[in-house]
């Protein structure tokens, strides 16, 4: 767990419609607006998912990674329109496409670190790159899309 970070559960939620149990993101270590993003979310040993995805042997399904990947993604372009004055309420946001690869799985008690770079924007489509981290080890890597709904 990190104690520096620029925005906490607050912020976040002001941006974010996710709540507990589906908000994967704890807190904003990192910001540049426009541009990128680091993130964090503690993996507790009592988190719901990790009692049947593997009882004995938990990890965090690749599907929650990705959720918590697009969160992030989210909270870059949420952030991004709080800093520049033209928006503080919550963004509504799709997710369009996914392409992530999964290296190394994530497990009770890790801290996992989540990064997101603005690549393209299209009108209401944004193209992001996303890496997930435990330590200086990969989880995920790739590419998602988010689509903002006016």
């Amino acid at each position: 767990m990190t104690n520096n970070y620029i925005y906490d559960i607050p912020v976040i939620e002001k941006i974010l419609p996710h709540r507990r149990p589906f908000l994967f993101v704890d807190r904003v270590i990192n910001f540049k607006a426009g541009e990128k993003i680091i993130a964090e979310k503690d993996l507790l040993p009592d988190e719901y998912f990790f009692a049947g995805h593997f009882p004995g042997q938990p990890i965090m399904p690749g599907v929650l990674v990705s959720e918590a990947l697009a969160q992030t993604s989210g909270l870059l372009l949420g952030l991004t329109r709080k800093e520049k004055g033209l928006s503080e309420g919550k963004m509504n946001l799709f997710l369009a496409n996914v392409d992530i690869k999964f290296f190394t799985p994530a497990k009770p008690g890790d801290t996992l670190r989540l990064e997101a770079t603005i690549r393209k924007g299209y009108g209401s489509l944004f193209l992001f790159k996303v890496d997930a981290f435990v330590g200086a080890d990969p989880v995920a890597k790739g590419t998602l899309t988010l689509s903002e709904k006016n």
